[in-house]
């Protein structure tokens, strides 16, 4: 086997075996062994970072030279990994304020904890409706890709393996 060959299996293990560690993150609700920040609303439909699946579904992975590269085409996918802040527009105040009328709406007619629920829903969507346009609004981060000390073990596992492999091929 030469060293472009072993290369190549050692970035396509690569590649396989993180892509799946990564979307793993999404269960653990965490990346490896950090969890990540609670919401601060209650999620009726599952976790936050979960909702829709769009996020989990939209990483691709590319192996680019020398090196395996992970993307995400979603424009969100960035500041939920990093964390950071992002200015309040009129487009999403207006967004706020129909959630809010949603949760205000939701919450009539119910009784108990479901009504209890529904304002402290509604309660969110109003504090953040009447938030200015250029105010800030700081997201945490939930990184679900990057650099962790189970990224290198899982690396140096593969490239361990490969050698191996190497070497059984060269005395056979």
């Amino acid at each position: 086997m030469d060293f472009k060959t072993f290369l190549n299996h050692v970035l396509t293990d690569t590649k396989v075996k993180l892509t799946d560690a990564f979307d793993r993150n999404f269960e653990r609700k965490g990346f490896f062994n950090q969890k990540w920040p609670e919401a601060k609303l209650p999620n009726r439909r599952g976790s936050l970072m979960i909702r829709t699946g769009t996020l989990r579904r939209s990483i691709r992975s590319t192996i680019e030279g020398t090196s395996v590269r992970w993307t995400s085409a979603v424009p969100y996918a960035d500041i939920q990994n990093n964390g950071g802040e992002i200015e309040i527009t009129a487009k999403m105040k207006r967004y706020f304020w129909a959630m809010y009328y949603k949760a205000v709406g939701a919450a009539k007619g119910r009784k108990g904890a479901a009504q209890k629920a529904f304002s402290v829903e509604a309660e969110h969507w109003k504090a953040l409706a009447l938030k200015k346009v250029g105010d800030k609004l700081k997201i945490p981060k939930r990184q679900f890709i990057g650099n962790h000390t189970e990224v290198k073990r899982m690396v140096a596992e593969i490239v361990d393996f490969n050698i191996k492999e190497a070497l059984n091929n060269i005395h056979q």
